[in-house]
């Protein structure tokens, strides 16, 4: 399998450290690729995001929820519930944390841009969702539990925010998701992604 990736894109992290939680990491070759600049990635993944897996067959799956899933169903089924309530809890952590990379990137993007032509109202919207959905992990903390794709997900959002953010402070107010955090951060597969 082939997996293009970019170190600094969260849903890539995610899906690594997927892979690296369902021991499935010496079977993926990481091939660095960037959407913006190859044509040839277009061909791969029309949809011009990262990641995207290519399986051996040929068959290319993006969306970095889908990656993950399909991960997890060849590697013992170990980070998404089955059913039930559990699962959805699980599903919702995943689809918050995909939600803060959701305003963080293009924050991100927007911030390259030159000073004058930045908009102030775009980048304060991102700031308040951002703001919104940490406040939300620290009131309901008690649903960081275990290793699954929900904390999978809600890690990688955070070092990405530590990553192109560093002077957010996120931390700041929340003790109890520094805390989840800091301990998540020792794992070998957040360890192992943390980008450069």
């Amino acid at each position: 399998m082939k997996l293009y990736q970019a170190p600094a894109s969260p849903y890539a992290r995610k899906v690594i450290m997927c892979a690296h939680e369902l021991d499935l990491l010496s079977k993926i070759e990481l091939k660095l690729t960037s959407p913006q600049s190859e044509e040839t990635y277009g061909k791969i993944n029309p949809i011009h995001r990262i990641p995207a897996l290519e399986l051996d067959d040929g068959l290319v799956l993006f969306d970095s929820r889908v990656i993950c899933e399909y991960l997890d169903s060849i590697g013992g089924n170990k980070l998404f519930p089955a059913s039930g309530l559990g699962r959805f809890r699980v599903l919702k952590l995943q689809a918050m944390g995909d939600g803060l990379c959701d305003a963080a990137v293009p924050r991100r993007q927007e911030t390259l841009r030159a000073p004058e032509r930045q908009s102030k109202e775009f980048l304060a919207s991102r700031e308040r969702m951002i703001r919104q959905i940490c406040d939300a992990w620290e009131g309901t903390v008690e649903q960081l539990q275990g290793v699954n794709i929900g904390t999978l997900a809600v890690a990688a959002a955070l070092g990405y925010l530590d990553f192109r953010f560093p002077g957010d402070e996120w931390r700041k107010g929340r003790p109890k998701l520094a805390k989840w955090h800091e301990e998540f951060a020792k794992r070998p597969a957040y360890q192992a992604t943390i980008p450069a």
